[in-house]
């Protein structure tokens, strides 16, 4: 890791921005929903401490050189991190490619190497990242709180909170009726851990950009994956570091016992489910999934 990626909170901060020209322009458009205070320099006022004392973060732009640097002079004169546009040998700290949900920010940097490149992966990930993922992170910020103390265990806590994200609550908020997004969220940390659990049947036939966003969530959200032998390596790469492998030997036993405990358990599998595994689970009561890749 050649950077440390890091998010500043700018509530209550200022920000300073410098000079003119289009890479200014974008960066104020960037800000625009911040509520960081944005301050506007030109002219002999970029050149003096005084202008940059007690901000937060500085922007400089412009075409002069001498302009930038001296600007970018006065404004560690006065201990501030300092961002030159398109110039990151002039700058402490770059700026990334940025999805804005509101309490949910993703960035994609490169360091200043490649900011198109870091451009086209936001594309990528955006889809990934609904319209409404902020609202729900600000509930969930807001019942924090209850969901502590209802779920004191940090194993417990996790679990659950990875299964609300990808379930009714998350829809109900990404549709802006965050009062039933919140109402279901309590009804969730009433029941009981077997109801929460399941296992999700992932046929992962085509390649990984074929996996439907359905998918990608379950195997994020996922405590526990069991692969088969023969899936692809790229599809399983997508469950969480952090997550649990089953081997193989004694896999749908295991998951089944993983799921009335409560926990996800993703099954990455070519093709159909297997029937008997199917009805083995049918059995035991285990809630059952089961997602198909995109067609081409």
């Amino acid at each position: 890791m050649d950077v440390f990626p890091a998010f500043i909170p700018l509530t209550g901060s200022t920000i300073v921005l410098a000079g003119d020209g289009a890479g200014l322009e974008a960066k104020l458009r960037l800000l625009a929903s911040s509520p960081a205070t944005l301050v506007r320099l030109t002219g002999a006022d970029a050149f003096q401490a005084d202008s940059y004392r007690g901000a937060r973060l500085v922007f400089i732009a412009g075409e002069d050189e001498v302009f930038a640097q001296s600007a970018a002079a006065a404004a560690r004169a006065a201990h501030v991190l300092v961002n030159v546009i398109d110039r990151p040998a002039w700058s402490d700290f770059n700026t990334p490619a940025v999805i804005d949900r509101g309490e949910v920010v993703a960035a994609v940097g490169t360091g200043g190497a490649a900011p198109v490149m870091a451009a086209m992966l936001r594309t990528e990930i955006e889809v990934h990242v609904p319209p409404g993922a902020g609202r729900f992170a600000a509930l969930l910020r807001r019942m924090q709180g209850e969901i502590r103390t209802a779920l004191p265990d940090l194993t417990d806590r996790r679990a659950f909170l990875r299964q609300a994200i990808g379930g009714p609550a998350a829809k109900a908020a990404h549709a802006d009726d965050i009062a039933s997004a919140e109402i279901l969220i309590r009804d969730a940390l009433g029941q009981t851990p077997q109801a929460r659990g399941r296992v999700l049947f992932i046929d992962a036939s085509g390649p990984a950009d074929l996996m439907t966003l359905r998918a990608v969530r379950a195997l994020a959200a996922a405590d526990t994956v069991a692969a088969d032998a023969n899936a692809p390596p790229g599809v399983v790469d997508l469950a969480r570091r952090e997550a649990d492998r089953l081997p193989l030997g004694g896999a749908a036993r295991q998951a089944a016992a993983l799921a009335l405990s409560g926990k996800i358990v993703a099954r990455v599998i070519l093709g159909a489910p297997d029937a008997q595994e199917l009805a083995a689970l049918e059995q035991l009561g285990v809630t059952v999934e089961i997602m198909v890749p995109a067609k081409a």
